[in-house]
Formats: structure tokens, sequence, C-alpha cells
């Protein structure tokens, strides 16, 4: 019997943010980082109410990048840059917060009548420390743009970074691979060892990993430098996750990551005394700051 290729497993925290649900695996308490990725969440999958939709209110964000993909529905993206893009299956939002930025997520108004669906991945990544400060930018980058590795009943679209000999047009700050893996009945691909931290996430249907059943909405840390192939037996979407690994820890409250505890602390005095830049044209909302927020994670 051959050594287990998972090097840790991390189960999800759910929350409800009304009319849908968020599976979160990272920060966890076991684990805060893999390879730049400090947050996961998936979202969904859920069907709104007719006439009803997402509304993500303007919130800030400081030292990182985020990152949405979505498997159904849209959303409507604005920001304080003057950025506007809507985000449809297969494609990628990434908006780079760097010295601070204040966004929304909204479903769009013609989705609403038919009552909007969700399902998707939103991921946070860190900035590396000489680039936490750097102005903030946002890029939208096509479904058609990103590459697809076809073969073995596997379809795998390379989201950020360099995979099965293939890059994405994706901006990457630090060493990143990110792929979104659909596997038909039968389907398999290899994950190579690619980069100094890897995860493997089941969004949709079955999988294993040489062997081994991986569940649903659990984050699989593989073990450094393995070779493993990813199967399934009825079809699934996995995401796969990870890049070099950060020599640093990070501070994450709210919204804000960063290297420096005291540099959360200004971005919370900042976003509570007004200082932060409004969303342009979503300008009359935004969340107030939290007395005890969802995410909080700091270094032991």
């Amino acid at each position: 019997m051959t050594d287990s290729p998972i090097l840790e497993t991390i189960l999800p925290t759910s929350h409800d943010l009304g009319g849908f649900k968020v599976h979160r695996t990272l920060p966890a308490r076991p684990r805060t980082m893999v390879g730049p990725f400090i947050f996961f969440d998936q979202m969904g999958p859920a069907t709104l109410a007719v006439g009803t939709g997402i509304d993500v209110r303007p919130h800030p964000h400081i030292n990182l990048a985020t990152v949405t993909y979505l498997f159904s529905g849209a959303i409507d993206h604005r920001d304080s840059i003057g950025s506007f893009a809507t985000i449809e299956p297969g494609a990628v939002n990434l908006m780079t917060a760097g010295h601070g930025i204040v966004h929304s997520e909204r479903s769009p108004a013609s989705a609403r009548a038919a009552g909007p669906t969700l399902s998707g991945i939103q991921t946070w990544l860190a900035l590396p420390e000489a680039d936490e400060e750097m102005a903030p930018a946002f890029e939208h980058v096509a479904r058609a743009d990103l590459p697809v590795i076809e073969g073995s009943g596997a379809h795998a679209r390379i989201i950020m970074g360099s995979l099965w000999g293939a890059t994405a047009p994706t901006t990457t700050y630090a060493q990143t691979i990110y792929a979104d893996i659909k596997l038909d009945a039968g389907g398999s691909i290899p994950i190579d060892a690619s980069t100094d931290e890897r995860a493997l996430y089941v969004a949709i249907g079955d999988a294993s990993l040489d062997g081994m059943t991986l569940d649903p909405m659990t984050l699989y840390v593989l073990k450094p430098g393995n070779r493993a192939t990813l199967r399934s037996a009825r079809g699934a979407q996995v995401m796969l996750c990870g890049g070099e690994a950060f020599a640093t820890p990070r501070h994450v409250w709210w919204n804000f990551v960063s290297s420096r505890r005291d540099r959360i602390n200004q971005a919370k005095a900042d976003w509570t005394a007004g200082r932060f830049p409004k969303v342009l044209g979503d300008e009359a909302e935004f969340i107030p700051i939290p007395a005890v927020p969802n995410t909080i994670s700091h270094p032991e």
C-alpha cells in the first residue's frame, strides 16, 4: 500500500449570507495559507428568489489580490479606481488591493427577473511584502483567453500560472498555480509536483487521488514533491491551487490582509473614519466595520 498523497485535510466552515451559503476552508486554525492563497470560499450553489440578487455592498481591502471565478451565474464588479466588469462562468476577475481599494459585487439587473443563480469560488492571494503597498489594479480575463488542456476525460482551464505545459495570461505577483479541472465519468489527470505548496478542492461531484477518496467542500493539502493522479468515477469539478511558500506569515482581519498587524489597525481606522475612496457608480451604500468579523487569523 502506498503512502497517502495528502499532507493535511481542512474541513469547511459554512456561513449563511442570506439566500446562499459560503463554505470557507482558508484561513483555518491548522493552516492559514497554501502558497499565496490565504482565503478560499465556495459560493453556493444557489438559486435566489425572483426579483432578488447578490448585493455585496462596497467594502475595503488592503495588501491582497482577490480572484473571482464562477461556475454559474454572473456578478457585476465595480471598484474605487473606476473599474466595471460583469464576470460570467469560465472568466476570471483579479482585483489587486495594494495600498487600498473598495469594491462592490452585485447580480446584474438582467439576471434578477428570473431569479439569479450563483456558484463559484472566491479566493484571496497575499501579496509579497514588496508589493503590498502597490497601486490598486483590476483586470478581467475572458474565458476564451484562458488556456484549456484536454485529454483522458479531463478538461482543465488554467486560471493562473503555468500547468501541463500552458500558461494563463492572468497577472501573478508570487509564483502561483490555479486551475479548474472538469472530469468526465472515468476521467483522470496528473497532478504534478510543480510548486512548493498545492491543494485540491472538490467543488462538485466525486473524485479520488491515487485511490484515496476526496470529500466535497474539503481542502486537501498535498505532500510536497509527490506526483499523483486525480480521477473521478461519475464526474467532478475540482480546483487545484497553490504556489511558492511564503517566508513570512500574514495577519487577516475581516477584509484586510497584511504582513504587519499595525497596517491592519490603520486600515480599520481609515474605514471607520471614511478615508477610503468611494466605489464609482455605487457610492450610496457601504458595509460597516464589524465588531467581530467571521475571518480573523494572526500568526502565533
